[in-house]
């Protein structure tokens, strides 16, 4: 009986060692994903330097990809003017808000949503929309929409290379969530 059992655990650990051997993994994404905090570096703080958060918890998380202008036309190609944009690459940016916020003076509730725009020369429709799990912005509708805010564009003369998010405290109610790319840059008012 155990000589049996031997016999099965080698027979399954050779078809197992030989199928994992033949496994290939996909390439990396040219586009890494990012995750960005309110209070800002919340993870990073909580793990190495709690006495920085001290009793803060964390507020809202955003979970997206990176492109890189790559000397690329970034609204023209990218990010076309006057389009629905995931905002990012890849999957619709996921924005987690642990509480309750007002965005642009719409209340939205805690949870996960997806995050959105339609980027303008000199501002930005922001979109937050209940449709999350999409890739990219294809199948947008906007009947699911949950908020949008227009924002303005604020020029800057240096390049942000990779599309980026940050937040950043306004004051003890109110954190901004500023995303650049290229020379642009949009700043977006939460209140918890």
């Amino acid at each position: 009986m155990q000589k049996t059992a031997l016999l099965v655990s080698l027979l399954l650990l050779s078809v197992m060692d030989a199928h994992a051997q033949s496994f290939t993994f996909r390439g990396l994404d040219k586009s890494p994903m990012d995750m960005a905090y309110y209070p800002d570096d919340y993870a990073h703080d909580r793990k190495f330097a709690p006495a920085k958060i001290g009793t803060d918890k964390a507020m809202i998380r955003i979970t997206y990809s990176r492109p890189a202008k790559n000397g690329r036309d970034v609204f023209q190609k990218l990010a076309p003017y006057g389009k629905v944009w995931r905002v990012g690459a890849n999957e619709a940016p996921e924005i987690k808000f642990y509480q309750d916020v007002t965005i642009g003076g719409k209340k939205i509730k805690a949870g996960i949503y997806a995050l959105l725009a339609i980027p303008n020369e000199t501002e930005w429709t922001i979109i937050i929309s209940s449709d999350v799990d999409q890739w990219g912005a294809y199948s947008y509708n906007q009947a699911l929409d949950v908020a949008r805010v227009t924002v303005p564009v604020q020029k800057s003369d240096s390049i942000v290379e990779n599309f980026s998010i940050q937040f950043a405290k306004k004051d003890a109610k109110t954190a901004v969530m500023y995303m650049g790319w290229d020379t642009a840059t949009v700043a977006l008012p939460i209140s918890m």
